[in-house]
């Protein structure tokens, strides 16, 4: 019974909408109908803004973190024990089929880090290194997303931590599924970039030729 209402908490921490109830309580804003419709960090920095972009990256990567770590709190287990992996689970489940937002939800990018942050903090740093030197060079979010992920899965492959790498290859396989659509802008030249970075330089240079 205890099990199961951790794993209850687990989920309903991850299906907490922050860019949802963020957008409306401070901006009268609902982000899912602006921009690119999604609940998580990059829409939110688009549509909100800085601020509330990086208080909804903060709040759903702490949300994972904790939701992972509840059975070290309340089991007191090993912080590599599998059973966290469970935990973070149920919280990426949360944030992508929210019961607070009608089903639906976000990518589970900073959740999932969030996640690697409570089980593996070397792998999380790894994980950040990559996404923050990837945005640099490409100036998307979401390739950066997905390169990621994929060098996390090998990663995990490499360590031998077969959990985790079951789990991160389900993941990786999902964040490029929910990114499909990104992948096309990708390939056609026409996906969002951020402001700054090498990619984003390049394009501009490229609509000045052209001018």
């Amino acid at each position: 019974m205890k099990l199961a209402l951790l794993l209850l908490i687990a989920y309903l921490l991850g299906a907490i909408p922050n860019g949802v109830w963020i957008g409306k309580r401070f901006f009268h804003t609902d982000i899912r109908k602006a921009g690119s419709g999604n609940i998580g960090t990059t829409n939110t920095f688009r549509v909100l803004g800085p601020v509330a972009g990086t208080a909804v990256l903060i709040l759903d990567l702490t949300k994972g973190t904790v939701a992972t770590l509840l059975p070290v709190w309340f089991f007191h287990i090993s912080q590599h024990s599998p059973m966290l992996l469970l935990f973070g689970l149920m919280a990426i489940l949360g944030h992508t089929v929210s019961i607070f937002d009608r089903f639906k939800g976000g990518k589970a990018v900073a959740t999932s880090a969030g996640m690697l942050l409570a089980y593996n903090p070397l792998l999380f740093v790894i994980a950040a290194t990559c996404f923050v030197s990837l945005i640099y060079l490409t100036s998307m979010v979401s390739l950066a997303s997905m390169v990621s992920f994929t060098i996390i899965t090998i990663l995990c492959i490499v360590i031998q931590d077969w959990y985790l790498s079951a789990l991160a290859v389900c993941l990786t396989i999902f964040v490029f599924w929910r990114h499909r659509s990104n992948i096309t802008r990708i390939m056609n030249g026409t996906e969002n970039m951020v402001s700054f970075g090498l990619g984003n330089k390049h394009r501009q240079r490229q609509q000045q030729n052209k001018d």
